[in-house]
């Protein structure tokens, strides 16, 4: 049997984000997992969808309908990584697919129906694959064109089988749903609108009557492109079955990855390494080759006892053969040594490539490196005597307290994303710079104290000045001191007045803003107001009152 020249064949991987988690961790598949984004479910596994657990719903609120929720963030790079493996078995079984995203591979299916006879013969082999790489609930969709072919894949399903024949679709697998050439449609014609328009779109065709693909369909063409121009046109022929797009295959990249065994298992570090050294000068070599360098790799070890080690590197340059091997050992060192005894053999090492750059991007100046280039030299040589976190750099990091925000990153090591400390604050942190809820605005203190400094802050009676459960100050502050003045302004035999013990007087002040942290964890709760001040030199400051008193956080200069 020979395939029409447009159709197509997806295979569609169900709840892919959430098996690349489970393959990542070694998660037992009855486990209910929730993969969070911008504080909602991304994604989740079956078991979380018995217990209520849907996409778009809010973490409080799914971890209420599951207590035993596993939660992990989503991550989109750990779908892609995961997959590649996938695409070039599949690639041995069905060469030219096309990766439409991590989960789901479109190829085209004239070739593989003529080689193995029919499409359905092609869908079993494809089948046969996905099960040899444990992906069992792995689905096929054959139609007229990918989108088509796409929602195929999707409705088969044991009871879509059954009914299969009576869209134009035919019975069989309940993994795999064939539509008849002609026949796409049909198919699709009871399918919402939402698929193939945007959200605002999607709310003007409802409220018109039109809310599935067949209504969207029977539309005059000329109309619908007049009303909502060329998106509209692109959603019509693709309601109506007429699909412009075409699979484009993918020119399989070359692998520079590097997997060694070791047979028998090695217990030493220093022993590994040298072992190793071959395979990471394989690994700089093959991209040298087609001239390109490596800025960023993947290290992952695998145990005797099952044990499984995997962590992303980055270089401030690029790598050599002596900085993968750096990588790898102090990726098994920790906080030994390199002649440390390991708590289970190590059976395999693979390197992997996680970002690639031309040598013409990294060439070296007209005048060479010049000072970079040494100092650059010189870390190196200090972390490979020392280790990974002897020498490190600083940055700015997300929090609320200015002293948060000072983090030390080991050299050649991205700067940390400033996340929020729950799903709320990581939405507005992704938000290009947003700052955190509650964290303090442009501009920046110049001068931010390691330890917080004891501050009195007077009103004009000599009191303190204190913040009451409403957020208001009990009076206009009059006079304060910091540090070590602290003992003239206030000594235990005098009381505190206004007028002496050495107090600078209080020129300009503003607040109090409530700083809250974790209000929803009694252990960890955090409540403090900040307050600004400026004293008779003209100094400003950046003032905390918590429950031990006032403190001074920064200083203006």
């Amino acid at each position: 049997m020979t395939a029409e020249p447009g159709r197509t064949i997806v295979l569609w991987c169900p709840d892919w984000p959430v098996h690349a988690v489970r393959h990542e961790l070694d998660v037992d598949i009855a486990v209910a997992i929730a993969l969070i984004d911008g504080g909602l479910v991304f994604a989740c596994s079956e078991a979380a969808r018995r217990q209520g657990v849907v996409r778009g719903l809010k973490l409080r609120e799914a971890q209420l309908r599951s207590p035993g929720l596993l939660v992990h963030e989503y991550d989109a790079e750990l779908d892609v990584r995961v997959f590649e493996p996938v695409v070039r078995r599949i690639e041995q079984t069905v060469p030219g697919v096309q990766v439409v995203r991590p989960g789901t591979l479109a190829m085209r299916a004239r070739g593989p129906a003529r080689y193995y006879g029919s499409e359905r013969a092609a869908a079993s082999a494809l089948l046969a694959t996905t099960a040899e790489l444990g992906l069992g609930e792995a689905r096929i969709g054959i139609a007229d064109g990918p989108f088509a072919a796409e929602q195929a894949a999707r409705a088969a399903s044991p009871a879509a089988a059954a009914t299969a024949a009576g869209a134009g679709g035919s019975a069989g697998s309940s993994s795999v749903r064939i539509v008849e050439p002609g026949a796409s449609a049909a198919f699709i014609a009871p399918l919402p609108v939402s698929l193939v328009t945007d959200p605002r779109t999607t709310t003007l065709l409802n409220r018109l009557g039109v809310h599935t693909l067949g209504e969207l369909a029977v539309l005059p063409e000329a109309d619908v492109r007049r009303r909502f121009g060329a998106a509209g046109a692109f959603a019509h022929d693709r309601a109506s079955g007429r699909e412009q797009a075409r699979v484009l295959a993918r020119t399989p990249p070359p692998e520079f990855e590097v997997e060694q065994h070791f047979e028998p298992p090695l217990d030493r570090i220093d022993q590994l390494a040298f072992a190793f050294r071959v395979s990471a000068e394989e690994f700089i070599g093959r991209m040298r080759a087609v001239r390109l360098v490596c800025t960023g790799l993947r290290v992952e070890i695998d145990d005797e006892r099952g044990g499984h080690s995997g962590r992303s590197w980055l270089h401030p340059r690029w790598f050599t053969p002596a900085d993968v091997i750096d990588r790898v050992r102090w990726q098994l060192q920790g906080a030994g040594t390199a002649d440390t005894g390991l708590a289970s053999p190590i059976v395999r090492l693979r390197v992997i490539p996680e970002r690639i750059d031309s040598t013409g991007n990294h060439e070296e100046g007209l005048w060479g490196g010049g000072p970079d280039e040494r100092v650059h030299h010189g870390l190196t040589r200090v972390q490979s005597m020392l280790g990974h976190d002897a020498v490190v750099t600083a940055a700015v990091g997300g929090g609320r307290m200015l002293a948060d925000r000072q983090v030390l990153v080991p050299w050649g090591d991205r700067a940390p994303e400033r996340t929020g400390d729950r799903a709320g604050d990581r939405a507005g942190a992704r938000a290009g710079d947003a700052p955190w809820p509650g964290s303090l605005p442009a501009l920046a203190p110049a001068s931010v104290f390691r330890e917080r400094q004891p501050v009195t802050l007077l009103d004009a009676r000599g009191a303190v000045v204190a913040i009451d459960a409403r957020g208001a100050i009990s009076a206009p502050p009059e006079r304060f001191a910091v540090g070590e003045a602290l003992a003239s302004v206030a000594p235990t035999s005098a009381p505190r007045t206004a007028d002496g013990f050495g107090a600078a007087p209080v020129r300009a002040w503003a607040g109090p803003w409530p700083v809250v942290e974790r209000w929803w964890d009694p252990e960890h709760a955090k409540r403090v107001h900040r307050f600004q001040i400026v004293d008779d030199d003209g100094c400003a400051w950046l003032l905390v009152r918590d429950a031990d008193g006032w403190w001074a956080e920064a200083r203006y200069d």
